[in-house]
Formats: structure tokens, C-alpha cells, sequence
């Protein structure tokens, strides 16, 4: 798995993992392609550690945004600008996040 989308919000940070195969591919995720990848949604500040969940992620076609569907937590899924952007993922915790570029595998990306 490569980490391919780092977001942060208010004391909380939720990251988008694909498998390997995808992320190294020639052009990575395809317009129009969903994989099954996990998404971490890490709580470190508030004491409750850092899950992985089963997330579905579509590339859209015309490869400006990618959905990530929480299709395990029956959240309505979250469509993120490929480029970046500020999304809201849960209504609990991850609200107005600041999202990196989709594909961005710098471990360093928003710390």
C-alpha cells in the first residue's frame, strides 16, 4: 500500500492508501477506475489511535476528482479536487480538511 492523499483538519488527519499495483502503475489511478484501498483516520490527539477501514476509490472521468466512498460506515462518499482542496469527510471529526494533491507520496506532505 502507498499513502496517495494526505488531508489535516482541526486535531485530526486522514489519509488515502492504494495498493502498490495502482500507485506505481504507468498513469496510477485510471479515469473511470475504482479500486478498493483504505483510508486511516487518525485521532491521535483525541486518544483513540488510527483505524484502517476499507474505502472505495473512484478516479473520475475526466480525472479531476476522486471520490472516496466510506462504504463500510454508510457515509455519504466525499469527492476530493485532484489538485486538492478543502472537503468534509464525517460530520464527527473530519470536517473541512485541507486535502494535498491526489498522488502526492511525499511522506512529508502537510507536516
Amino acid at each position: 500500500m502507498m499513502r496517495m492523499l494526505a488531508c489535516d483538519g482541526e486535531g485530526v488527519r486522514m489519509e488515502v492508501y492504494l495498493p502498490l499495483s495502482v500507485a506505481l502503475a504507468g498513469q496510477g489511478l485510471r479515469a473511470g477506475q475504482t479500486v478498493i484501498g483504505y483510508y486511516a483516520l487518525d485521532l491521535t490527539e483525541a486518544n483513540k489511535g488510527k483505524p484502517l477501514e476499507p474505502v472505495r476509490v473512484t478516479m473520475s472521468a475526466d480525472k479531476k476528482t476522486v471520490t472516496v466512498d466510506q462504504y463500510t460506515r454508510g457515509l455519504p462518499p466525499t469527492q476530493i479536487p485532484v489538485g486538492g482542496g478543502t472537503v468534509d469527510f464525517d460530520q464527527r471529526f473530519a470536517k473541512r480538511a485541507e486535502c494535498g494533491p491526489f498522488q502526492s507520496q511525499d511522506p512529508n506532505f502537510g507536516n
